[in-house]
């Protein structure tokens, strides 16, 4: 049996008050049997279903999309490899809108560092000097 939509599952939904999402669930036909046999309710595509059975719809975000078409999220986590530098990825800089070439400031904080865009390289000052 195909899983309801539309006006179908709207009205399965309208005939069965006060029955759980899950219930609707399998009643609607959203249900999936694993190769063991065991049954698995498909609430979130029920859920799905029934917002565009209502006619509502979202548009994904950027995340989503990329992440349909297998690229990594970035979660704003980097690590120090082993030869000490750290490595801020094509998603990071994707994200805020960096352009190559371009020179920023590291201030460090006691938890943080804080990339500060300078306009030139007048501003820049040499680590060995300022130590």
């Amino acid at each position: 049996m195909a899983a309801l939509t539309g006006n179908e599952l709207l009205q399965l939904v309208k005939s069965n008050p006060g029955k759980s999402a899950r219930q609707l669930a399998e009643l609607a036909g959203y249900v999936k049997v694993s190769k063991a046999g065991q049954s698995q309710i498909k609430v979130l595509e029920f859920q799905k279903a029934l917002l565009s059975a209502n006619k509502i719809h979202f548009h994904a975000d950027e995340d989503e999309t990329s992440a349909v078409r297998g690229g990594r999220k970035a979660n704003f986590r980097i690590q120090v490899q082993k030869n000490g530098n750290l490595l801020i990825g094509a998603a990071y800089t994707k994200r805020m809108g960096l352009e190559p070439g371009q020179t920023f400031k590291i201030e460090p904080g006691r938890k943080h560092l804080k990339l500060i865009q300078v306009e030139d390289g007048s501003e820049l000052t040499d680590v060995s000097e300022a130590s």
